[in-house]
């Protein structure tokens, strides 16, 4: 593995300077991504600037109907935390269910969202829950933000500082889990805000995406029911070892459904 500078910012001044003026550099969250990559030689940056002493992207809070949470924050703190639950029980059931311990004590929102894998939990929570995206330059919806497979509207060097979640009234999540990594094989979100209802999918397809026509037939009737004979095209969805792609299209419909019933009990 190739050496590197390793740079601990404590502000975010410095963080923007470094990322700016150290050539090659990369931003480095809980490095449940990055590490390995650079362990397996495809990425050799010449320098990581660790974003863990930076107070102000850590943290949960709460402030006019909109839960804030730092991009730095753990899923683990997100899981646990009692301002989540009390508010929007669908992320910490969420985070709770990501990977390992291991991966939950080291992994944070910011560094999930902002690698945007296709079968991370985290996009289809914030694409569902018309989330704000917090930068240290600006603030970007979750309809903009997700771009395709690991790409997103982040700009060279720009870093997610928080997220912005306006509190639904009510909202789930269900997904079909691989059993090794516990990634989405297909993961469903689905949120439920002054009568519109949004439905994000991941780890069907190349990245998250919006159902249109479960989201009216939602906004008609919030139940399983409602969603039961909505079938997606399996066209554009992935096929690989743990599912093809028509059979990631059925669990599109079975996630769902399970997703708006858990949203029911939060009511």
């Amino acid at each position: 593995m190739r050496s590197f500078a390793f740079h601990r910012p404590s502000t975010l001044y410095e963080m923007s300077a470094l990322l700016g003026g150290v050539a090659d550099s990369m931003p480095l969250a809980g490095g449940m991504t990055l590490l390995p990559t650079i362990k397996q030689r495809l990425a050799a940056p010449a320098a990581l600037i660790d974003l863990s002493k930076i107070p102000q992207m850590s943290g949960i809070s709460f402030k006019d109907d909109v839960l804030t949470i730092g991009a730095m924050t753990r899923h683990v703190d997100v899981a646990e935390s009692e301002l989540v639950r009390g508010k929007i029980p669908l992320l910490a059931s969420l985070a709770a269910g990501i990977g390992d311990p291991a991966v939950r004590n080291r992994g944070t929102i910011g560094g999930s969202v902002a690698n945007n894998d296709p079968s991370a939990d985290y996009p289809a929570a914030v694409l569902a829950l018309d989330a704000i995206v917090v930068t240290d330059r600006r603030e970007i919806a979750a309809d903009a933000f997700f771009r395709g497979l690991f790409e997103t509207a982040l700009e060279p060097g720009e870093i997610i500082t928080a997220l912005r979640f306006p509190v639904p009234s009510a909202g789930g999540y269900a997904k079909f889990k691989s059993p090794a990594s516990r990634y989405a094989v297909v993961g469903v979100c689905a949120a439920k805000k002054a009568g519109k209802v949004r439905v994000a999918v991941t780890g069907a397809g190349p990245g998250v995406f919006r159902v249109g026509a479960m989201e009216a037939a939602l906004e008609g009737s919030f139940t399983p029911g409602a969603v039961a004979a909505i079938k997606v095209s399996s066209e554009n969805l992935s096929s690989d070892i743990h599912a093809d792609a028509e059979y990631r299209a059925h669990l599109v419909t079975v996630m769902a459904k399970k997703a708006i019933a858990a949203a029911l009990q939060t009511l």
